[in-house]
């Protein structure tokens, strides 16, 4: 046999997949199947999003119930699971025999009833939480949540793993949803301090690029502080011995009194201070500032 003859053999015996939702995502997603070697059926609702996958060979389906039926493994890429309820409502009886990997956000206990409902509908429902952009995608050091039953799971994995490496997270349907959104949680807030940095800087006449290294140098200290504070906080010690709440107080005071006077706006340094007012208003003076995830926990 020769190795050309072995590369189609090889080639061929990779899993078909259907991926629905074609934004930037699934469109990186379907690439990577594609250059992979899987067989890709691609659907949207904008069909002219699919036109350079089907030059590259995908095949675009003509329904979702025609892309649903093409394979056994379908990737979904949607906004959110309600996007996900009117793309596959009018195609449920599809369902059936069928293993959804919904790589869509949303919340924990809108996902557990999206997983439900693909249930209920005849389906397997596998949640994955992607903690890459689309410039990730087709990278094994990238990786992706998964979270539902583990033996489709475990079936299946050698294909996603085009995609991302995976993390299994346990059979909870909500588990992959969880520990993505507190991915989103950091990634998030800790971009807004970014800009407001930036704000602050270029109010006197800094430039991005000019306290990009001192940016990065602080970014780069947070593991540190990350492990350091995780095993206090497990164990309940919230004891003022390295830092107290108080003089952190004084301290994002400064930082909000910079920022007006720097005539920036205030209302992320704003919602900072209120918090470590809140602290202290609960009793958490002599406290470590880490005290304050105590008033996270609680509503209001």
């Amino acid at each position: 046999m020769s190795a050309s003859t072995v590369e189609v053999s090889i080639v061929n015996s990779r899993q078909p997949v259907t991926v629905i939702g074609l934004g930037p995502m699934g469109q990186a997603m379907a690439g990577a199947f594609l250059d992979k070697g899987h067989r890709v059926t691609v659907w949207n609702r904008t069909p002219s999003r699919a036109d350079a996958l089907v030059e590259r060979g995908a095949v675009l389906a003509g329904s979702v119930e025609e892309a649903l039926t093409a394979n056994e493994l379908v990737i979904l890429s949607l906004t959110d699971y309600e996007a996900m309820y009117a793309v596959l409502e009018p195609a449920a009886h599809a369902l059936s025999g069928r293993v959804l990997v919904n790589l869509s956000s949303d919340t924990p206990d809108k996902t557990r009833a999206g997983a439900r409902w693909i249930v209920e509908h005849g389906g397997v429902h596998l949640t994955g939480g992607v903690t890459v952009p689309p410039s990730g995608i087709g990278k094994p050091e990238s990786y992706t949540f998964y979270s539902g039953p583990r033996e489709p799971f475990e079936t299946h994995q050698p294909t996603l793993e085009a995609l991302t490496s995976t993390d299994f997270r346990g059979e909870d349907p909500g588990l992959a949803a969880l520990f993505y959104q507190i991915g989103m949680v950091m990634f998030w807030t800790s971009m807004l301090s970014y800009w407001q940095a930036i704000a602050l800087a270029d109010a006197h006449g800094l430039t991005a690029a000019e306290i990009l290294p001192h940016a990065t140098e602080t970014m780069a200290s947070m593991p540190n502080f990350l492990s350091f504070y995780a095993a206090r906080i497990d164990s309940g010690e919230h004891g003022g011995d390295v830092d107290r709440l108080a003089m952190g107080l004084a301290s994002v005071e400064h930082v909000l009194h910079t920022i007006a006077d720097s005539g920036v706006d205030t209302a992320l340094p704003a919602v900072v201070v209120d918090l470590f007012r809140r602290g202290m208003d609960a009793g958490h003076a002599a406290d470590s500032f880490s005290s304050l995830v105590q008033l996270m926990k609680k509503a209001g």
